[in-house]
């Protein structure tokens, strides 16, 4: 008991993938709760008052929130031999950096999903130059942390799911604008850790569709 690991999450969120996928890497077992956000449990209450939001990660009973914090302090708890942040603590605040930036494009990919028209578009060539500047920092490493699958790496892929309904809402290609940052995600979605923490893309699409239209029907 004193080692239960649980993740309060919900399938659709990116932010609950990087926590799936960092316990994952680690080897770490633990058990996924599924919580239904019209009607929030007692314990992600109890365990996350301030934003009563997932994911959150309860290690020996004791609760932590926010995605890029839950992913840090898995590396810290089970380090193992597979880090997800460089040990240098130059190469460590450049990653941090990296991931805090990832961050920005939950909140353009949103605009770009639920927009119309010109603001449509506006957020559409923000997320297309947020994509550009990623691929920049990849360049042609094959993570962003060079051989070796990181934390950039962690923060990023979850949004692979998301990229085909963005494509269909705003009529663009991530293949033809960012080729490179697209390779990466299919040599990310060969890791077993990632493999199994990401949704379909299809069904992720078809439910983000149900969503749209529930919003539009209020």
């Amino acid at each position: 008991m004193a080692e239960e690991v649980m993740l309060l999450d919900f399938w659709t969120s990116p932010f609950g993938m990087r926590v799936r996928i960092a316990l994952r890497e680690k080897g770490v077992d633990f058990d996924l709760r599924e919580e239904d956000l019209s009607n929030k449990s007692p314990l992600l209450l109890e365990m996350n008052p301030v934003h009563k939001q997932i994911p959150v990660l309860v290690h020996s009973g004791k609760p932590v929130s926010e995605s890029l914090v839950m992913v840090q302090y898995i590396d810290e708890t089970w380090g193992g031999q597979s880090p997800l942040l460089p040990s240098d603590p130059y190469e460590r605040a450049r990653a941090r950096f990296w991931a805090d930036y990832v961050d920005k494009m939950y909140s353009v990919g949103r605009m770009v999903w639920l927009s119309t028209g010109e603001a449509q578009e506006a957020a559409k060539k923000e997320y297309i130059e947020c994509l550009k500047v990623l691929e920049g920092e990849l360049g042609d490493k094959a993570y962003f942390g060079g051989e070796r699958f990181g934390y950039v790496d962690v923060s990023l892929i979850p949004f692979n799911s998301f990229f085909y309904s963005l494509e269909e809402s705003a009529n663009f290609s991530i293949a033809k604008e960012c080729p490179k940052l697209l390779a990466w995600a299919e040599r990310c979605m060969q890791r077993e850790s990632v493999a199994k923490s990401l949704p379909d893309r299809y069904k992720v699409h078809n439910f983000l569709l149900e969503l749209k239209k529930k919003r539009q029907a209020q």
